[in-house]
């Protein structure tokens, strides 16, 4: 039991003191609406390629895994995990 506090005690003190964070930079808030842009925009291309899947029996599983990929590295990274899929699999 002393476990699960201690746990939750983490995790607000480490929201709070994000929360701090963002408060003191008035940038910081602009760099999480572009991180949340990518994010959207990485997942959304991942749907797109895997509506088409049926017709190009290529399907790239959504998780969290490949929309950090395709998040950070753009159409060249969905393209990666594309070859790797029919490469590897």
């Amino acid at each position: 039991m002393t476990k699960q506090y201690l746990l939750w005690g983490i995790l607000i003190v480490s929201g709070l003191l994000l929360a701090i964070t963002l408060f003191r930079h008035k940038h910081a808030f602009q760099w999480i609406g572009y991180i949340c842009l990518h994010v959207a925009f990485a997942a959304f291309l991942l749907y797109i390629l895997n509506l088409f899947g049926p017709y190009t029996r290529i399907e790239v599983p959504l998780n969290a895994a490949t929309v950090s990929t395709v998040s950070v590295l753009g159409v060249p990274g969905l393209l990666m995990l594309v070859a790797l899929k029919l490469w590897v699999v």
